[in-house]
């Protein structure tokens, strides 16, 4: 199962998104529901990286299927935007393949 946790400021603005775990719903390099989730976080850290000012730091082991992103400061609205969008794509993720292959976590920090 892959677990995603999504951390905001008591303001409610983004600081941290982390994803572990593979989601076994099929064999490695079959398996559709953590392709998705793959290329929806690969895509918003490249997205910000290249469309935005912001400052964050990006920490990975792809053997235990762990990635995270983490901000400095409270992210632009560009960045915002982006934040919002992977969160809208990983809650159809769930919604279409449900709890057996994805946990979702809201944290407040």
């Amino acid at each position: 199962m892959t677990t995603i946790t999504i951390t905001k400021s008591s303001t409610d603005s983004y600081k941290r998104i982390e994803c572990s775990g593979h989601a076994g719903f099929a064999d490695s390099g079959e398996d559709i529901v953590c392709a998705a989730i793959s290329v929806l976080t690969i895509n918003l850290i490249n997205s910000i990286d290249s469309f935005t000012e912001d400052k964050f730091t990006c920490d990975q082991n792809e053997d235990d299927g762990y990635i995270s992103i983490s901000f400095e400061n409270e992210p632009s609205k560009e960045a915002d935007l982006l934040l919002r969008s992977f969160e809208l794509g990983i809650d159809s993720i769930f919604r279409e393949y449900g709890k057996k292959f994805l946990n979702i976590k809201f944290r407040r920090e």
